[in-house]
């Protein structure tokens, strides 16, 4: 169901406009192939679509100046981070002007009495966390990539830790964001709660850019745990694995992150990263606390798995083994590449509540079966999000339809069972259809929405709704 919806046509870069860009900007405004190509394409298997031209901003008034610009000239605006979406989100469907955002790279604030940080849009998670490392703080949003904050703000990114410290949703606490007439405003705040007026922030987060362009973001911060430890555990079934995640949560034991990853993405993760763990469904278990905590944890989580056919518990309490560990399961995606050299991924993901995990997975898992399709499965399922890398040759048709048919299926069966058709890959244009699937009525709002802000739908068009 994968398409390129946007009723608006390709705009022309005018001259009068690149010498806008160029006066305003200088050497920092580009044309060249080489850079417009790098930035029409991000890491899914989705088309590239190259931007007219690429503004580097370093500041929120430069942004600003840039939208105006384009708004006169009917120029659509695309915003870049680190280009490490997955569903096509910065490609120029209409052509227009892409602004990189990644000079934009201040720390402008911390506030570790209020566990509190401002950011420019370009800083990277990592280097949040390096920044803040002899504060005893750190930033736990962590999507495996090392992308923008302002990138995890716009597709409401989570990752391995999700199921403890939420999402970017829960995460951030205010935002300065150009509309698409070039005004700056603010959202939200410093302070942990509020009820005052409509929450702009949480409409933001996630719009992909569609509403407006995030340039700082306030986010909350959390103290480096006194004690924490990792954790390897195979199960002789998919099924024992699933229910011991289920169970685990019941339980409300406070686990830090609880990762699954299939017998296929074993065997590629063994294989990438020089590994022996055992080839069969594995979680991969992080315990965070006091040491008493910790164990205890521990101890409850063993306990379960050892119930639903865990084999044993294999533990990297040092920080060099659980960060060997950790980085194995977030290179999975390129292990999965790696299994087939040449091949392309095609990375998808749904999310389901916790009671219907089980049979989500092991129904997708039996399509795969019966398709030979290679396919391997990890997943966030601590909190139900779980995803697939169809490994495929583009240029075969018949791989390509087949990997579709088995993607429409499982997201079909992800909105049946109440779930949602993305748990945090976002829509970009590689899942319009669905989310006008899962929203219903709603679907027709968010148009209203985007185009009560974005009346000339200037701003990256052709994603998230059609209007």
């Amino acid at each position: 169901m994968t398409a390129i919806a946007t009723t608006r046509p390709r705009a022309a870069l005018t001259e009068e406009a690149r010498a806008e860009l160029t006066a305003l900007l200088g050497e920092r405004f580009s044309t060249s192939g080489p850079v417009r190509d790098h930035h029409g394409k991000d890491e899914s298997y989705h088309a590239a679509f190259p931007p007219d031209g690429v503004a580097f901003a370093q500041t929120t008034e430069e942004v600003s100046a840039i939208v105006t610009i384009c708004a006169k000239h009917d120029l659509p605006i695309i915003p870049f981070g680190t280009g490490t979406s997955l569903e096509g989100g910065i490609a120029a469907v209409s052509g227009g002007i892409t602004i990189d955002l990644s000079g934009m790279n201040a720390i402008l604030r911390v506030s570790p009495e209020d566990l509190d940080v401002t950011v420019q849009a370009g800083v990277t998670r990592k280097r949040l966390n390096e920044h803040l490392r002899d504060t005893g703080l750190f930033f736990p949003i962590d999507p495996g990539a090392d992308a923008s904050l302002g990138g995890m703000t716009a597709t409401r990114a989570s990752g391995t830790n999700a199921v403890r410290y939420g999402t970017m949703r829960e995460n951030v606490l205010g935002l300065t964001v150009v509309l698409a007439d070039g005004r700056i405003i603010k959202t939200g705040g410093r302070a942990r709660k509020s009820a005052a007026g409509y929450d702009l922030t949480r409409l933001f987060v996630g719009s992909e850019g569609t509403l407006g362009i995030v340039t700082e973001v306030t986010l909350k911060l959390y103290g480096i745990p006194e004690a924490v430890s990792s954790a390897v555990c195979a199960f002789n079934d998919i099924h024992g694995a699933v229910n011991t995640v289920i169970q685990t949560i019941q339980t409300g034991i406070p686990i830090a992150r609880i990762e699954l990853l299939d017998e296929v993405q074993m065997d590629a993760v063994n294989k990438y990263s020089k590994l022996d763990y055992a080839v069969a469904p594995t979680l991969f278990f992080e315990f965070h606390g006091t040491e008493a905590g910790v164990k205890e944890q521990a101890e409850m989580a063993a306990a379960i798995a050892l119930e639903h056919g865990g084999v044993e518990f294999a533990w990297a309490t040092r920080a060099e083994d659980r960060s060997k560990l950790w980085q194995a399961r977030h290179d999975g995606y390129y292990a999965a590449l790696a299994l087939r050299p040449g091949s392309k991924g095609w990375p998808t993901d749904v999310c389901v509540p916790i009671s219907r995990l089980a049979d989500c997975i092991l129904e997708t898992k039996k399509d795969l079966a019966e398709s030979n399709m290679l396919a391997p499965m990890v997943g966030h399922v601590g909190d139900g999000n779980f995803h697939l890398v169809y490994v495929i040759d583009p240029d075969k048709p018949e791989e390509m339809a087949e990997a579709q048919r088995l993607n429409d299926k499982m997201v079909a069966r992800a909105l049946a069972m109440g779930g949602t058709c993305t748990g945090e890959h976002g829509i970009g244009y590689g899942k319009m259809a669905f989310l006008e699937q899962e929203a219903g009525d709603a679907y027709a709002v968010m148009g209203e929405i985007k185009l009560a802000l974005d009346p000339k739908n200037i701003m990256n068009p052709g994603k998230v709704v059609r209007v």
